[in-house]
């Protein structure tokens, strides 16, 4: 049987739409349509990528299907030690770029030198530790000591001395024996002594038998 030409005309134009859009749907999957992409820094990019945003080089995002998804970057502390720390405008952390020796809260640079107490001599050593070593007074040989400034051990400024008795009131010189009264001769531990200051700084002291000390 014949089509009639309005029949033939109606055919024509579905065939033409369909042929459209099939044509439509095969442009949106080759070309990947927004779903499947983000905007970001000026750039167009796919589900999957990722990058950091120039606007700030500590956030990082991934695309995905249903848009970015972005977290920022924690930075890590820098040692306690570090001396110089730079930071590039492309980095997104400061860096140390110099690493020396903490110590009590004072930094020092590798390979220093320095005396944090009068008893206390230190060096930084190149794995970035202070190793120091204490000094070890030895007993002063005397009762009287002093501390100077800037020296880590006390020192008898009046020379090695002890007291007379136990009363503590009475200094007398080590040395040669010393009359500490008219019947009364003392003599203070020296060092060619057995036990020389090992707690015993009285005097050994010898009297005269049957004498009365002068009266003054």
């Amino acid at each position: 049987m014949a089509q009639r030409p309005a029949e033939r005309a109606v055919r024509t134009a579905v065939w033409a739409l369909l042929l459209c859009a099939q044509a439509a749907l095969g442009f949106s999957v080759a070309g990947h349509n927004d779903s499947s992409t983000c905007e970001a820094n000026g750039s167009i990019y796919y589900v999957g990528e990722w990058y950091f945003l120039d606007s700030d080089h500590c956030t990082q995002c991934e695309c995905t299907a249903e848009g970015s998804s972005c977290a920022r970057t924690a930075c890590t502390s820098l040692p306690a030690a570090c001396i110089h720390v730079s930071h590039y405008p492309t980095d997104c952390c400061p860096r140390c770029e110099k690493i020396g020796c903490e110590y009590r809260g004072v930094v020092y640079e590798l390979g220093q030198n320095f005396q944090p107490s009068e008893c206390e001599q230190c060096t930084c050593d190149s794995d970035g530790i202070a190793r120091c070593l204490v000094a070890d007074c030895a007993p002063p040989p005397c009762v009287n000591p002093v501390y100077q400034p800037g020296k880590c051990c006390p020192e008898c400024r009046d020379g090695p001395n002890c007291y007379v008795n136990a009363s503590r009131a009475q200094v007398i010189p080590a040395g040669e024996p010393v009359w500490v009264d008219s019947c009364t001769k003392c003599r203070c531990h020296d060092g060619q002594d057995a036990g020389y200051w090992e707690g015993n700084r009285l005097a050994t002291c010898s009297r005269l038998k049957n004498c009365k000390p002068e009266q003054h």
